[in-house]
């Protein structure tokens, strides 16, 4: 199973943790992970390279843990509105694609959150 708990604070999404191989087929034929990998790696893309924010995140290639923390999606971290709102908004879309998906592969999947400051 695959457990992805996503960081807030103050209603603001700025990271998220995964752990774990979803086990829905064998490696190589697993399209829950080929998605979950897609998904994950187009939010880090789109909030560092596109919108140009700092980003700290860590991807173990032996276990696939990732690790992603961005303060741009925080007030107190990052002064331009529009992108404190973009940055935590894109989490949260990630974080509500994820839910729908747990409705359909719920032995597989866990999503959750939790407030913790940075």
């Amino acid at each position: 199973m695959t457990t992805i708990t996503f960081y807030k604070t103050d209603g603001f999404y700025y990271g998220f943790e995964e752990k774990g191989h979803t086990g829905f087929e064998e490696a190589g034929n697993d399209v829950l992970c080929a998605a979950l990998s897609s998904m994950t790696l187009l939010l880090i893309n789109s909030i560092e390279v596109a919108y140009g924010c700092d980003v700290d995140y860590r991807i173990d290639e032996k276990t696939t843990d990732i690790r992603f923390i961005t303060k741009s999606a925080l007030p107190k971290f990052e002064k331009d509105e529009k992108k404190q709102f973009a940055v935590s908004g894109l989490i949260y879309a990630y974080f509500i694609q994820l839910m729908d998906l747990v409705e359909e592969y719920y032995e597989y999947l866990d999503v959750k959150e939790i407030e913790r400051e940075i």
